[in-house]
């Protein structure tokens, strides 16, 4: 068996005119949390997917603990729990139902998992599939991928749909949170092709400082003139600014001094605007 949990080797896909992705290089390490970020429309899914052996690449490959994800996909499939961004299921099949063919179909008995996970997600067993929520479908689905204790799990938008109270007990109140919480590296995905790869160590250990801060007169955008300046936002009447700052912290501090203040505030930044500013 491979070292890596994940390997993807110049993977690419097209859509015609459509944006995929392109020539994605990426390992994941068995054991590790890795985290997969970018905006809607990044190419988050359709990686997934290829992975999953749903759709085929354009050019290049994946491959899942050595095996080939397009002609190994059934023996793949055996050993990772998938959790799909949207869910397709049986409308007339009762929830315990739904969940007893997944373990029939893994050829596993999973009862004992199947009821803690339902009692800790708040999940009605006995209730049709029909009658369900957005949100208690992708409950269905949580439980699906994980009650077969699959040595790979793979879950695309794991928190939407899901109330807040939910997302705390299973996972957090906000998807970067939970990034934070869980993962030991991202992968940051922007329009199709990676755009780096890092630990969130390393991401909090950036060197970035949030400032934000209201003066009693307009703060012209130039009077800064320092390098490491980034996602500078300013209220329409230029007295209140801020920004993300990298460089020489007392470079910053003297020029705060010669503002007339308000109020300031110097902290680090949270891990979206960080991600942010990979975008820009």
């Amino acid at each position: 068996m491979s070292e890596y949990a994940i390997v993807l080797n110049q993977l690419t896909k097209h859509y015609g005119k459509h944006r995929g992705i392109s020539n994605l290089n990426l390992t994941v390490n068995q054991g590790e949390f890795f985290g997969f970020i970018g905006p809607n429309g990044a190419g988050k899914s359709t990686t997934i997917r290829t992975l999953m052996g749903l759709i085929r690449p354009s050019g290049g490959n994946a491959s899942i603990f050595g095996l080939d994800c397009q002609s190994q996909a059934s023996v793949i499939a055996r050993d990772v729990g998938y959790l799909p961004s949207e869910n397709s299921y049986y409308e007339n099949m009762k929830v315990r139902e739904l969940l007893q063919y997944t373990a029939d179909l893994y050829a596993m008995n999973c009862e004992t998992k199947m009821y803690e996970l339902s009692e800790r997600l708040n999940l009605d067993l006995s209730r049709k599939i029909a009658d369900l929520s957005l949100g208690n479908k992708k409950k269905v689905g949580i439980v699906s991928a994980i009650m077969t204790s699959p040595k790979l799990l793979i879950m695309d938008e794991p928190t939407s749909g899901l109330d807040p109270l939910i997302q705390q007990a299973f996972f957090s109140s906000h998807v970067l949170s939970e990034v934070q919480k869980l993962c030991d590296r991202v992968a940051i995905l922007k329009e199709g092709k990676l755009v780096g790869i890092q630990s969130i160590k390393e991401l909090r250990e950036s060197g970035y400082k949030k400032v934000s801060l209201t003066a009693k007169t307009t703060i012209p955008r130039d009077f800064w003139g320092l390098p490491g300046i980034a996602n500078y936002t300013e209220s329409p009447d230029k007295t209140s600014v801020s920004f993300m700052y990298n460089g020489n912290i007392t470079a910053i501090i003297d020029k705060l001094h010669l503002l007339h203040l308000d109020d300031v505030l110097l902290e680090e930044p949270s891990l979206e605007e960080i991600f942010m500013h990979y975008y820009e």
